[in-house]
């Protein structure tokens, strides 16, 4: 155990509920009926990350490839399902396309991380390729659910202008290309301002733990740099794939718009 860390115990931690309970009286006096969600939302926070704690520490122990990558694909698997939660659109079928290309690409992407930039050996070793690979999934879930939503949303309202260009001899591609950009343009906003406002609006969790650790701060950063351009890249390419798979899938073989 590092000798800088203050541990928190069980008291600190009840203590902390007073910040819910404070929310939950200004949630009373102004009537905004937002009770119920803090106390679910709580016993949620405290149930998943003591689950998650002893997973960790058991999966860390064993030190087993195949119990890694099991955990990853389930990690995958539940963002998937939470993007099918968040997006309404259900006449395209949209989630096995986006679960492969998830599985695909941020497989790739967390190997290259933790094997060659990070160095780890091996590439799978649990405390790195675990943390990193949920931060690309957890970040690149929130860009594809803005993605799908602004595709569907922008095909439907436009959808005289994606006829016309079609019955002009243009093809599904061309005649939804600026709608598949502003589709991704949106979901890039948040990675896109999180690489402005780093070190400057707030610190980021990942360096703020790793300081709160013990950890040099000159260390944090490097850590941080590395995570900052690996969500962005793998948010990027999340989105465009999936994205242009699912955009296929909008249209008919004969190059007709499906979205009513």
């Amino acid at each position: 155990m590092t000798p800088h860390i203050i541990e928190i115990g069980p008291f600190q931690l009840v203590l902390c509920l007073g910040f819910v309970l404070l929310a939950g009286i200004t949630s009373m006096i102004n009537k905004l009926g937002l009770g119920r969600d803090l106390l679910v939302g709580t016993v949620r926070t405290f149930a998943q990350l003591f689950l998650m704690g002893y997973v960790l520490k058991f999966v860390f122990e064993l030190k087993l490839i195949w119990l890694v990558l099991l955990m990853f694909l389930f990690m995958v698997a539940a963002a998937v399902h939470t993007i099918r939660g968040r997006v309404k659109e259900r006449s395209v079928p949209f989630v096995i396309p986006t679960f492969l290309s998830m599985i695909i690409t941020y497989t790739l992407v967390s190997m290259m991380v933790t094997g060659v930039i990070v160095g780890a050996k091996p590439w799978w070793t649990p405390q790195y390729f675990i943390p990193l690979a949920g931060m690309i999934v957890g970040n690149s879930m929130t860009a594809i659910s803005i993605c799908l939503e602004r595709l569907f949303s922008d095909l439907k309202s436009r959808r005289g202008e994606v006829e016309m260009k079609l019955a002009l001899g243009a093809d599904f591609r061309e005649a939804s290309q600026d709608i598949l950009g502003n589709a991704v343009r949106a979901g890039m906003i948040p990675s896109i301002n999180s690489l402005m406002a780093v070190g400057l609006v707030s610190l980021p969790g990942m360096m703020t733990g790793q300081i709160l650790s013990g950890t040099d701060p000159l260390i944090a950063i490097r850590y941080q740099i590395v995570v900052m351009l690996m969500l962005v890249a793998s948010t990027s390419l999340g989105a465009l794939i999936v994205t242009n798979l699912v955009r296929k899938r909008c249209f008919s073989k004969g190059q007709q718009l499906l979205l009513r």
